[in-house]
């Protein structure tokens, strides 16, 4: 069952003149989605009034907060049908379809892979940092189907993260996009939150304190009139960097409006696939690949515009 606390904070003099959202993201460390529905709720208020997002806050005003707890870990969900790709006393490598969030958000919420990972295999729960990620190494958009790692010890996540964070992970996607792209290249552009649309990133100016660097190698790997399969190398982690790195280009992705992608009415999603994982065993230290197979749902789009897969290489 979940519990409401309510935070009272003051604003000191470092803190005059932020923003109310994140002066109370930083100090409560919570997620930006989180946030959004804490002021939609009208569960933030400045010295006893309901706050919106963009209010500078002054020194010494008193920020309440009240935000459920949620539980301890993830519940537990049985009806999920997982998908096991690779299984050892130390990682789990799922297949993630499209249309499930990788973890749960709200307290409670099941239907998540977390939530099936958790159900299958308890031990990941005390894995991860956060026992509601279930153990989850890393995240894919809800919309993205394909690999996803988790741990199934403490020490197995830590390895594994540090990994991604030394870029020792190979992470490649597929794409498919529209307009006009290069046979291969790189794209290195700092992606930050976009400051009117918190539900997507932009390139971020120079200097920003907050971008984050992201870098991406692409592919072209066939051609259909303005269609274009791509494989994508990220060796960063940022939101929606596959997405936002190729729009920045002048090819975003099908059915990706989000970013400008031409509709795909048929499909119902954006095309963009996690292919294959590569990371350090935190075990024995050899590569582990894992691959996904390209979904019916793509495969299906593909044939719509006279492309097929597998692709000859």
């Amino acid at each position: 069952m979940s519990t409401t606390t309510t935070h009272t904070l003051t604003v000191d003099a470092a803190k005059a003149g932020q923003r109310v959202d994140l002066f109370v993201g930083e100090a409560l460390g919570l997620s930006r989605a989180r946030m959004k529905r804490l002021f939609e709720e009208g569960q933030v208020r400045v010295d006893g009034r309901p706050a919106k997002k963009g209010l500078t806050v002054t020194e010494g005003q008193k920020v309440a907060v009240t935000v459920e707890e949620a539980p301890r870990e993830a519940v537990p969900d049985t009806d999920f049908p997982l998908v096991v790709l690779h299984e050892d006393p130390s990682l789990l490598f799922v297949d993630k379809p499209a249309g499930r969030p990788s973890h749960p958000l709200h307290p409670g919420e099941t239907g998540t892979v977390a939530n099936a990972l958790v159900a299958r295999y308890p031990e990941v729960a005390q894995a991860s940092q956060d026992p509601r990620e279930g153990g989850l190494c890393h995240r894919l958009d809800v919309e993205t189907s394909g690999v996803l790692a988790a741990a199934r010890t403490r020490e197995a996540w830590t390895a594994v993260r540090e990994s991604f964070s030394q870029r020792a992970v190979d992470k490649r996607y597929v794409a498919l996009v529209t307009g006009p792209l290069a046979d291969e290249g790189e794209v290195e552009v700092p992606l930050r939150h976009h400051p009117r649309h918190p539900d997507r990133v932009e390139p971020a100016p120079y200097g920003a304190e907050d971008a984050r660097e992201a870098l991406s190698h692409f592919q072209v790997l066939a051609r259909a009139g303005d269609y274009s399969l791509v494989e994508v190398r990220i060796l960063t982690g940022v939101l929606h960097q596959v997405r936002a790195h190729l729009a920045g280009v002048g090819a975003p992705l099908v059915g990706d409006a989000l970013y400008g992608g031409r509709e795909a009415p048929e499909l119902g999603r954006f095309f963009l696939h996690a292919r294959s994982l590569t990371v350090p065993h935190p075990v024995t230290k050899a590569p582990v690949k894992v691959e996904s197979p390209l979904p019916p749902d793509l495969v299906a789009e593909l044939g719509r515009h006279g492309l097929s897969w597998p692709v000859a290489r």
